[in-house]
């Protein structure tokens, strides 16, 4: 559940006037390190640590430095986060990531929006010959003819099953 500024500037000032971290992470259903968070973020920046951040697309450069300083340098996740301005989520997957498949995942630009779906009737072409004439009117007059059959055999179905019934066929 998120927090909105008011609850989290509030749980901060508890904190800061003794509340044990605990207690204030028990009562709000928060895990003790998202508060701890909170209050380094109130120490460093002020009120404003705890208002939302704008999201700002990271390039891979920056991802991949900041990935190195956890990794390779191994300074904590936390600090991280309070020092660089940046979401938990998103350094959390691109800690994984890197672990998954290196460092080159993280320049990868993935793709925007949904992915094309080809299920559109193909776009038509003009015949070029008189034999790519003929063949298409053939192929869309089989078409026809088939759809004609199939529906011949429902109406004869339907009108079966109505003398069964005992029902006279209709006129339609």
């Amino acid at each position: 559940m998120r927090r909105t500024f008011e609850e989290r500037l509030n749980i901060v000032n508890q904190a800061k006037l003794g509340k044990p971290i605990r207690e204030l992470s028990r009562e709000n259903h928060l895990k003790e390190g998202k508060v701890l968070e909170w209050v380094r973020k109130y120490d460093r920046y002020g009120a404003s640590g705890l208002k939302r951040q704008p999201n700002i697309r990271a390039t891979g450069e920056i991802k991949e430095e900041l990935v190195r300083l956890i990794l390779d340098k191994g300074v904590p996740l936390s600090h991280v986060i309070i020092d660089r301005v940046v979401s938990r989520t998103a350094l959390e997957s691109w800690v994984r990531l890197v672990r998954k498949q290196g460092y080159t995942a993280l320049h990868r630009q993935p793709k925007c929006g949904r992915p094309v779906k080809d299920m559109g009737r193909a776009k038509k072409k003009e015949p070029q010959t008189e034999l790519e004439k003929l063949q298409t009117e053939n192929a869309r007059l089989r078409a026809e003819n088939a759809l004609l059959k199939k529906v011949k055999a429902l109406v004869e179905e339907q009108q079966a099953r109505a003398q069964l019934n005992g029902q006279q066929p209709s006129k339609d």
